[in-house]
């Protein structure tokens, strides 16, 4: 299987390549962003980085973007202070250009969107970002190809992962100890970055009933796929 992945930098991008680049089944991960990303590593030669400063725009690029299974976008920002307007462009317009690109290009491929508990599907909510999100998550399930939204709530960083952003880095350093508790004891509720990379290969691989997953059918994805552990981080 090949594999493009956006965000490959943010908490839960770095949690699916782990999962990609230790999965025998994945022959490429190609990864997308602005900067070349992380260096590549002889030890992982499948991955190769792709620098397109537009990701609004990928006329120049589309041989590059061809030949996929799958894509798994997990490029997003926080909503705050920012104007509705800044955030769909990042959120809506972004995710829109490349999957509309990618359709195209890849007409059999997979395409799984990192989307949030509580996203607004009727695009008319009080709360900004989940409308935003709903209507991201309308437009892609209109398309002509299998998109599925994986709506994430509460999650815990495993193997090194981080968050880029400062306050969330704090915020998990602190709850850090009473993550593992929460995952068993609400199981369907708290998702750690290895079950969502296994949940996303899963569903490329075999689909699922749903196309809008919400935690509890995320980490039953997640069990379909056994964890590979035998790599370190």
């Amino acid at each position: 299987m090949n594999v493009l992945l956006f965000g490959a930098t943010g908490m839960v991008g770095q949690g699916v390549l782990r999962e990609c680049l230790l999965d025998p089944g994945v022959q490429l991960v190609e990864s997308v962003g602005r900067s070349a990303g992380r260096v590549n590593d002889a030890r992982y030669p499948k991955l190769r980085n792709l620098a397109h400063p537009d990701l609004l725009d990928y006329a120049d690029i589309q041989t590059e973007l061809s030949g996929f299974d799958a894509c798994f976008f997990c490029l997003g920002v926080s909503s705050s202070g920012m104007t509705e307007e800044a955030y769909a462009r990042v959120t809506y317009d972004i995710t829109l250009a490349a999957a509309e690109t990618l359709c195209r290009l890849n007409p059999k491929m997979t395409f799984v969107y990192v989307s949030g508990a509580g996203t607004d599907s009727s695009e008319h909510g009080r709360t900004m970002w989940s409308r935003v999100k709903g209507r991201t998550e309308n437009a892609l399930l209109r398309l002509p190809f299998a998109a599925y939204m994986f709506r994430l709530g509460v999650i815990e960083p495993r193997h090194g992962v981080r968050s880029k952003t400062a306050s969330y880095r704090v915020l998990y350093t602190l709850t850090k100890p009473l993550l593992p508790v929460l995952r068993s004891i609400f199981p369907n509720q708290v998702l750690t970055t290895e079950q969502i990379g296994c949940a996303m290969l899963a569903v490329a691989r075999n689909g699922f009933p749903n196309r809008i997953l919400e935690s509890k059918d995320i980490r039953r994805a997640a069990m379909e796929l056994p964890t590979v552990s035998s790599i370190s981080a």
